[in-house]
């Protein structure tokens, strides 16, 4: 019998508890927290939705792997391992190891930077590579198909990269100036919305053509994989292993925050494919940053429960079930006419807050005011991804405008059941309906970097 939301492929073995708190209890909460929905503390949270970076659930495997892990502060075997992992699902010869994913950023994207005023661009930079790159003395430039903006309507892959406006903008700025393509994958900025092998084969064509690194961030490299084989034509007999190594093919470089499709709660990736002296540059800056070539701020459990979940995160049931789960909330809220960004994409529901809150202009944060909405009614914290993250324009300093306002409603990897997401639609459903009583926000104080992470804000009265 098929079944419309494949059931979890996996036994329970512990449980954690988690607290309920009262309505009173969690405006007074919110207001404490600076109506920051980071500023809350995890106890005050019946259901987190805030990421999926290093908040889901191990395996058995991994845990015993974790047992295995040498402490070595050089050469450890636990290293040796996770780069023969790396090795045969992503085919570069080169690899170090980072605490996280912006230490990846942190460590790689300076090192294609060679002048001020250059240029990177991707399908959609998200918050932390945005940030390095600005750091690193580059900016941002983002090229999406212009499906991604169209939130009502059905395309299989609006994550891709707008060939176009890439060569356009390669053009326009000059070669000499672009440090180098970002391919996020799946693109979590446009709604966690994959990218078609055929977008990632044309952008390795134009990077050729122009003589510049194709740099792939990897951090739902499986999920992406999965998508492909679901919906483009020529890869359902594909398996998952095969997919993702062709996809790496067509990348100079990798770049992953490993807490997400690494099923760990640390680690991060730098991978190159086949240039020693990129790699060389890499390793030397990796040392005062992230520690030894071999460790890079991990310790061995970490990298052995790496190693295990890289291989399990390729698994076509667990990956359909994940899909699944994504899937069936956007269902359920769809069904109760929530705009949301559609189809789903791989990790969350991306809630549409412009169509929401239409009454909320942007520098008022309409995806914030729906957000620490659905925390007060039932205690489910979401994320904002609109404006606000977006940030202020770096040379003029004025808010930017996002093109669209969303609620990142992202599901951990192995830790909710249906029965949670039935809680997370009620709640989002509710707000809804009574979306004309939201109100704006503004800041009381704004951090100058980052600034969604740890600003807080005012209700507008």
């Amino acid at each position: 019998m098929k079944q419309k939301y494949i059931a979890e492929p996996y036994r329970i073995k512990m449980v954690e508890p988690i607290r309920e708190t009262t309505k009173e209890e969690r405006i007074e909460l919110l207001k404490n927290a600076g109506y920051n929905p980071f500023s809350l503390k995890s106890d005050d949270v019946y259901i987190d939705l805030l990421t999926d970076s290093g908040t889901g659930a191990m395996s058995q495997e991994q845990w015993a792997a974790m047992m295995i892990g040498d402490e070595a502060y050089a050469g450890s075997r636990s290293f040796y391992r996770l780069e023969a992992a790396v090795r045969t699902i992503m085919g570069y010869e080169y690899f170090i190891p980072v605490h996280q994913g912006r230490g990846a950023e942190k460590v790689f994207l300076p090192q294609l930077v060679t002048k001020p005023g250059m240029f990177y661009i991707a399908n959609i930079h998200f918050d932390t590579t945005r940030a390095h790159v600005e750091l690193a003395g580059a900016r941002a430039i983002d090229c999406v198909v212009p499906d991604c903006y169209d939130i009502e309507h059905y395309h299989d892959f609006k994550g891709n990269m707008c060939l176009s406006c890439l060569e356009e903008t390669i053009i326009e700025k000059g070669k000499e100036n672009i440090a180098g393509l970002i391919m996020t994958v799946t693109n979590n900025s446009a709604g966690g919305q994959p990218v078609s092998m055929a977008n990632i084969k044309e952008v390795r064509k134009i990077a050729d053509r122009f003589g510049l690194k194709v740099i792939i961030d990897g951090a739902r490299y499986a999920e992406n994989a999965f998508f492909i084989k679901e919906r483009e034509l020529g890869y359902q007999d594909k398996s998952i292993k095969e997919i993702v190594f062709e996809m790496c093919s067509y990348g100079d470089a990798f770049l992953m925050s490993a807490k997400k499709d690494g099923l760990v709660n640390m680690g991060g990736i730098i991978a190159i494919k086949n240039d020693k002296e990129l790699f060389d540059k890499c390793r030397t800056y990796v040392v005062p940053y992230e520690g030894f070539p071999t460790y890079g701020g991990l310790n061995g459990r970490d990298m052995d429960a790496l190693a295990v979940g890289l291989m399990e995160a390729l698994d076509e049931r667990y990956l359909r079930h994940r899909i699944d789960q994504v899937r069936y909330l956007g269902d359920r809220l769809r069904d109760a006419g929530v705009p949301i960004q559609f189809p789903v994409g791989g990790h969350a529901v991306f809630v549409d807050c412009k169509a929401f809150a239409p009454h909320i202009p942007f520098y008022e944060f309409p995806a914030l005011a729906v957000t620490n909405a659905i925390y007060i009614e039932a205690g489910v914290r979401a994320v904002e991804i609109g404006s606000l993250l977006l940030g202020r324009d770096p040379d003029t300093h004025k808010n930017k405008e996002s093109k669209m306002e969303l609620m990142r409603l992202t599901i951990p990897r192995r830790l909710y059941t249906y029965n949670h997401l039935d809680v997370v639609a009620d709640a989002v459903i509710h707000v809804y309906e009574h979306r004309h009583e939201l109100k704006g926000y503004t800041f009381e104080y704004e951090s100058s970097i980052l600034r969604h992470f740890t600003s807080t804000f005012k209700p507008i009265d």
